[in-house]
């Protein structure tokens, strides 16, 4: 309650507004969080999703979740994820297959990524969020701060098809259209730019 009150004197400050386009039926997901360009983001992204009432979550590794950071990081909504091998002379399993293993773990999840994974310019994307999505069967949700119109939220729910190609493409052409803090330090994936 009183996270969520100083987080509403925030975005009543600074004059943001939220849009939440999320179906309230959506337990599962995976969230993207874009565009990404400044350490700002994690903050006005964390009250915006207190605020919608989206309890996302990060994933960290497993080691963080125990004391002295287990604490802040659970209150941040951080995940642990153990890719050890689970018998000897097994290969440690990928970072898609150790978030899918989550969403076998938790029946409420919606884990928040953020595929451009760096905050300097880049024109490719890190495309595991969208294997994740597929192999646990749950949709991609498009997270966003667009600073020009000062306006947090979820802009639409992607159902992946199996045409990665075709769903990619969807997904950069909403955040072809958001402005970023700083707009040298971002770039949809020039890949998928229909």
């Amino acid at each position: 309650m009183f996270t969520k009150l100083i987080g509403r004197a925030i975005f009543a400050l600074t004059g943001w507004t939220l849009n939440n386009n999320l179906p309230p039926e959506i337990k599962r997901c995976v969230m993207i969080a874009a565009p990404h360009t400044t350490n700002w983001d994690f903050l006005y992204t964390r009250v915006a999703f207190s605020l919608m009432d989206i309890p996302v979550r990060i994933t960290t590794k497993k080691s963080y979740m125990c004391f002295p950071y287990g604490p802040i990081a659970r209150s941040l909504g951080c995940i642990g994820i153990d890719r050890s091998p689970k018998k000897e002379g097994e290969e440690r399993p990928s970072m898609v297959q150790a978030m899918v293993d989550l969403f076998k773990e938790y029946d409420d999840l919606i884990m928040l990524v953020t595929p451009e994974g760096t905050r300097s310019f880049t024109t490719k994307w890190k495309t595991g969020f969208y294997h994740v999505a597929v192999l646990a069967k749950v949709p991609v949700a498009l997270g966003y701060l667009d600073y020009k119109k000062k306006e947090a939220g979820v802009g639409k729910v992607i159902y992946p098809g199996g045409d990665m190609k075709k769903d990619l493409q969807e997904i950069m052409a909403f955040y072809k259209t958001i402005a970023p803090l700083k707009p040298e330090n971002f770039s949809i994936d020039l890949d998928y730019d229909s």
